[in-house]
């Protein structure tokens, strides 16, 4: 895959080789992500993040990594702030903004919105997420989560087992986080929903096609035994005819440390795309599991970051000049010392 000047719209874009490209940019970023240093390589640049549906780790993550480069921000954080409401297409949109940025990042309600408005940009566009499609960004830095936190204990990627638990009918982060799966080898996967919620069938078999081995559950218990990583999801109430229709699913599969400690291997990894819904009927992850050192989800959202950055520097083509514009941090600052998976 060549970066420079691309879009990133969907992981159908990556390969192996791509993928692996991006995990090793980010390692290389870590330094600035943890203001260890500072870099201004992208001084100058424009940044427009136009997030037409609500977002707060994307939206936020993607600025930071943006600035954390030198670069500048411009935010559009609604429809009604936008000429969209005057009915402007999205065309139009794309041809004058893409005249005032040199990239864009965009989130919207619609699948394909994020195509249609990359074919008029005359900049490269990332996809911050599409209605129920794709969400490659936070497939790509979910997957550098999983490498990072095996790493830790000597495994790889390849013959790992992975329970995906919750809305995998709408969770668009689940969609393309199997996508990128299928690029590893002998990956098994235990697929924990309600039939309502099961994860599209062209995704399931696209899993199987590629020779990764699936078993579907609707006992939690029984999915979540023997598994490296434990990927809990949000019930996407948004995608819902009704809020009636999503109540009904809230709190369904609930992960505690009780649950955990009788299930599953003391190293069990946990992970959830965030927002974990943390009111009272719904607690996916419960508050209980905060100070499980096998809790991950944090050091997922520090990985964004890293990834954010990653894209920003190959799609810009900056990633062999990020160094060569760098100095010391002259405020104090505790992410000198990160959070890091238990050894």
């Amino acid at each position: 895959m060549d970066f420079v000047g691309s879009h990133i719209i969907s992981v159908d874009q990556f390969d192996r080789e791509a993928a692996d490209r991006v995990f090793a940019v980010a390692d290389r970023m870590r330094p600035y992500a943890n203001r260890q240093r500072i870099t201004r390589v992208l001084q100058g640049a424009i940044l427009s993040n136009m997030f037409f549906e609500p977002s707060t780790r994307t939206r936020v993550s993607f600025g930071s990594a943006f600035n954390l480069l030198g670069g500048e921000v411009r935010e559009t954080s609604e429809v009604k702030a936008s000429s969209l409401t005057k009915g402007e297409s999205l065309y139009d949109t794309a041809r004058v903004l893409s005249g005032y940025s040199d990239i864009i990042v965009m989130r919207h309600p619609e699948s394909g919105s994020v195509a249609e408005f990359a074919e008029a940009s005359r900049v490269p566009v990332i996809n911050g997420g599409d209605g129920p499609n794709e969400h490659p960004s936070q497939a790509l830095l979910d997957l550098y989560t999983m490498r990072t936190e095996m790493a830790a204990q000597a495994r790889t990627l390849d013959g790992m087992t992975i329970a995906l638990v919750g809305d995998l009918r709408y969770g668009r982060a689940v969609h393309s986080l199997c996508k990128l799966l299928c690029l590893y080898d002998q990956v098994k996967l235990h697929l924990i929903a309600p039939p309502e919620l099961s994860i599209p069938e062209e995704i399931e078999k696209k899993l199987v096609a590629d020779g990764h081995q699936v078993e579907t559950f609707i006992d939690m218990a029984k999915g979540i035994s023997d598994v490296d990583i434990i990927y809990v999801t949000r019930t996407q109430e948004e995608r819902f005819p009704s809020p009636e229709d999503a109540d009904r699913y809230k709190g369904l599969f609930r992960l505690n440390q009780t649950i955990y400690t009788q299930n599953c291997a003391p190293n069990t990894v946990i992970m959830h795309p965030l927002p974990r819904d943390s009111r009272e009927q719904a607690q996916e992850l419960d508050d209980d599991l905060n100070q499980n050192p096998n809790l991950a989800i944090f050091r997922q959202t520090d990985n964004g970051m890293l990834v954010r950055m990653a894209l920003f520097a190959l799609v810009l083509d900056v990633v062999d000049e990020v160094d060569n514009h760098a100095q010391p941090v002259t405020w104090f600052t505790s992410k000198r010392l990160p959070d890091s998976p238990p050894q």
